[in-house]
C-alpha cells in the first residue's frame, strides 16, 4: 500500500516540476521563439504533464513571463564582486557562455520582436541604469572622454555574447566556444579589450 505524500513532499515535488518547466522553457523559447514554442514540447522536455503549465503559470504566456523574470532576478548576481568596467563586461561574457540559452532567448526577443510589455519596461530600466553607470565610470576615467557611453554599452553587450551569437565565426577563427577553458580565456580577453577604452 502506497503512502500518500505529505505536504512537505508535495511542495518539493511542485517546486521541482516548476524548475523543470522553467529550464525546458528557456531552451524551447530560445530555439523557437514565443510563437514557435509549443507547450507540449516544453512539457515533454521537462518530463511533466503539459497541464502543469496552465496550473503553475496560467499558460504559455505566463511561463514565458516567468522565464523572463527568472533571468532578470538571476542577472543581479552576475556582476557580484566585479568593480571595474573590464571585470563587469568579463562577468557578462562568462555568464553568457555558462547559460547560452538565456543569451539566445534575449537575442531571439530582439530578432522576433516578441518581448512582452513587462520585458520592454524591465529592459528600459535596466539599460538606462547601465548607461548611468557607464557615464559615472567615464567621469572616473574608465572610459575615454571622446567615447559615447550609450554606443559603448551597446557594443560591450554584444561583445560579451559574441561566442553565443556567432559560434560559426568563432569556429572559422579556430576557436571552440564549447571547449574547456574557452569561457575563462574569452572573459580574460574581453577584460583586456575593455581596459583599452580607458582615458590614458
Amino acid at each position: 500500500m502506497h503512502r500518500a505524500p505529505g505536504p512537505g513532499e508535495r511542495q518539493r515535488d511542485a517546486e521541482r516540476s516548476k524548475q523543470q518547466l522553467l529550464a525546458a522553457a528557456v531552451t524551447e523559447f530560445a530555439s523557437r521563439g514565443f510563437g514557435g514554442a509549443r507547450v507540449s514540447d516544453i512539457a515533454d522536455r521537462a518530463g511533466v504533464n503539459k497541464q502543469l503549465i496552465s496550473y503553475y503559470f496560467g499558460g504559455k504566456l505566463g511561463l514565458y513571463q516567468a522565464v523572463s523574470e527568472r533571468w532578470r532576478d538571476g542577472e543581479q548576481t552576475v556582476t557580484e564582486g566585479a568593480t571595474t568596467l573590464p571585470e563587469v563586461v568579463a562577468a557578462y561574457a562568462r555568464a553568457s557562455l555558462a547559460e547560452p540559452d538565456l543569451a539566445r532567448l534575449l537575442i531571439r526577443q530582439g530578432v522576433d520582436q516578441e518581448a512582452t510589455e513587462a520585458d520592454r519596461e524591465g529592459q528600459q530600466a535596466r539599460f538606462q541604469g547601465m548607461l548611468a553607470d557607464f557615464r559615472a565610470r567615464q567621469k572616473q576615467g574608465e572610459l575615454a572622454a571622446d567615447l559615447d557611453p550609450a554606443y559603448v554599452g551597446l557594443a560591450m553587450f554584444a561583445l560579451s555574447a559574441a561566442p553565443v551569437t556567432f559560434p560559426q565565426i568563432a569556429q572559422a577563427l579556430g576557436l571552440d566556444p564549447a571547449a574547456p577553458g574557452f569561457a575563462g580565456k574569452y572573459a580574460e580577453q574581453v577584460a583586456l579589450i575593455v581596459s583599452r577604452l580607458a582615458d590614458r
